[in-house]
């Protein structure tokens, strides 16, 4: 009906609108003045006044400070209060569980890792999760009735259709079909589950290379070889959430992997994977293979071939480039993007010169040519990811005046 509170149009949803507009505002600025919100929001000295007393009395701003060195009288400035919501995220894999709480501006106020040893592991799936949860929340001087929203990142991804865990079998624990709703049973807020290489697509998109773009694969290679589609500005995860675990794409190259789910790998894993970079090197006679986990090897021998021009290390990076390459022409003929974003640290440490090995090879390989960029979220990017994800829903939720 015509007048009702929520209607477009209406008194109240424009004031939300426009309410909305200027917390987003000094989310993207930090503090200002009523004046300069005005000018940016297209509102009236007046109407911005009375939108500013109506933020503050929602404890959504707080007035502090003032502008300085402008000729006249200083300006009051408002800021976004980063208590009125606190939001988590979780990136789990076999080995531990990382755990970090941030305000609503987006700042990290609490962080807690807790190691998860498979072969030593004497709690559930739900005692890790809340005692990694805990461990940060504490750490932010908070209880877990102050977290809004948590968003839990895992290798794979939760079948919408049975919300069993698929594309992960190296994941202890996680295959319950009760271990969701345990978990929700177990924590007071909601709690949303997304896959760790989309959420570093969010975290790039958000933050990061990928900003204002629409169409982009980010490809992903660390612990695993994956990738995230964002189509139209979203993210797209396919019928069983397994959209972009192209690990298991079959590639020229290397022997078809049957079984793949059973396997946990298949050809492009076995083909351009972290684990694939010290075989290769070994094979090109290299000798000084670090030793250790085989991401921290492969992120070590890319890292220390891209500083050179020639050599064994130069022939290394070629041959990555090229497997690399083999398997983005399958996927960028498919989708078309507009960007590649080459995330991960078996990826990133190669730097710009193993970006442009890899454009160069796809270019040849390709029909189409997207351009191809370096990731710049480098700070545990899934974790930000997963704070990013909650904080989006949790601003929607409480930025939310019309209610």
């Amino acid at each position: 009906m015509a007048g009702t509170a929520g209607t477009p149009g209406t008194p109240r949803v424009l004031r939300a609108m426009n309410d909305r507009a200027a917390l987003d505002l000094l989310l993207e600025h930090g503090p200002l003045s009523r004046t300069r919100i005005g000018k940016l929001t297209g509102l009236s000295k007046p109407t911005a006044s009375q939108l500013l007393a109506r933020l503050e009395a929602a404890g959504l701003v707080l007035a502090g400070g003032t502008s300085e060195g402008r000729p006249g009288p200083s300006a009051q400035l408002y800021a976004v209060n980063p208590v009125a919501a606190h939001a988590a995220g979780l990136d789990v894999t076999p080995d531990r569980i990382r755990a970090a709480v941030s305000d609503i501006t987006g700042r990290t106020v609490g962080a807690h890792e807790l190691p998860t040893p498979g072969r030593h592991r004497t709690r559930s799936v739900t005692q890790e999760v809340t005692d990694a949860l805990d461990g940060a929340v504490k750490a932010a001087g908070l209880t877990r009735d102050d977290v809004h929203r948590v968003v839990i990142a895992t290798p794979g991804a939760f079948d919408p259709t049975t919300g069993r865990l698929r594309y992960a079998s190296h994941l202890p624990g996680w295959h319950s079909p009760a271990v969701l709703d345990t978990l929700a049973a177990a924590l007071p807020m909601p709690v949303e589950y997304e896959n760790d290489v989309n959420l570093v697509a969010i975290a790039e998109q958000r933050l990061g290379a990928a900003r204002g773009h629409e169409d982009f694969v980010l490809l992903w290679n660390q612990e695993g070889l994956g990738a995230a589609l964002v189509l139209g500005g979203r993210l797209h995860r396919g019928w069983t959430g397994g959209a972009g675990e192209v690990g298991f794409l079959p590639v020229p190259g290397t022997p078809l992997v049957r079984k793949v789910t059973r396997a946990n790998s298949g050809g492009y894993q076995e083909l351009a994977g972290s684990q694939a970079v010290p075989r290769l090197a070994r094979e090109l006679g290299m000798t000084q293979i670090p030793s250790g986990p085989y991401t921290e090897a492969a992120a070590a021998l890319v890292r220390r071939a891209a500083e050179r021009d020639t050599g064994p290390g130069r022939q290394l990076l070629t041959t990555y480039a090229t497997r690399l390459a083999t398997g983005l022409a399958s996927l960028v003929s498919v989708l078309d993007p507009e960007l590649v974003v080459l995330s991960g640290s078996s990826l990133t440490a190669g730097g710009e010169v193993l970006r442009g090995l890899v454009q160069d090879e796809l270019e040849e390989l390709a029909a189409s040519r997207p351009r191809l960029v370096l990731g710049d979220v480098t700070e545990q990017p899934v974790l930000r990811g997963a704070l990013e994800s909650a904080l989006a829903t949790t601003r929607d939720e409480v930025f939310d005046t019309s209610r």
